[in-house]
């Protein structure tokens, strides 16, 4: 009977094939991969490879958490409020133009636009995750239709053996 007699290279879920009923069931090795990893998130980007640059990461995320928040624009834009004033008062175009696109914008846009990026960050991370929730039901769905076949094969089998009959081989 060919029910459960195992493949070399080990049982389903394991990277192997299996003989299952009156199919052969060779799961494919980067599911089982895929579940000892997880899902991707924006913070598994970091490089980390050497002291050099976990200290580097851990300096550039300690200042983006700092900077990219709502109050350092609001604190921003006061800093930026401070020296207009001085630039109107010049009544000089280049000045007043020179103080809103390097005083203004580069401050106060910097930690909104920071902002920004940690919002879609976030929403990017929760996508990754549905997705990979949404993958393992797939596969646990899948590994039921492989269960609900293997009980269909054993009944066939039952049925063959009952009549006499012959079924191929996988």
């Amino acid at each position: 009977m060919l029910i459960g007699r195992p493949i070399p290279g080990g049982e389903p879920g394991q990277g192997g094939a299996t003989v299952r009923g009156l199919y052969r069931y060779v799961p494919h090795p980067h599911a089982s991969a895929r579940v000892r990893q997880g899902p991707v998130k924006v913070n598994d980007q970091h490089r980390r490879d050497t002291a050099f640059e976990r200290a580097n990461t851990w300096l550039a995320v300690k200042i983006t958490t700092i900077v990219g928040t709502m109050i350092c624009a609001y604190l921003f834009t006061v800093l930026a409020l401070i020296s207009l004033p001085s630039a109107l008062k010049s009544a000089n175009l280049i000045i007043i133009i020179a103080w809103i696109a390097q005083t203004f914008l580069q401050l106060v846009l910097l930690p909104v636009i920071i902002v920004g990026q940690n919002v879609q960050a976030a929403a990017a991370d929760k996508r990754s995750e549905q997705t990979y929730r949404d993958a393992e039901a797939v596969l646990h769905e899948a590994q039921q239709i492989q269960a609900h076949l293997l009980a269909q094969d054993r009944a066939l089998e039952a049925l063959a053996g009952k009549l006499g009959a012959a079924l191929p081989k996988p």
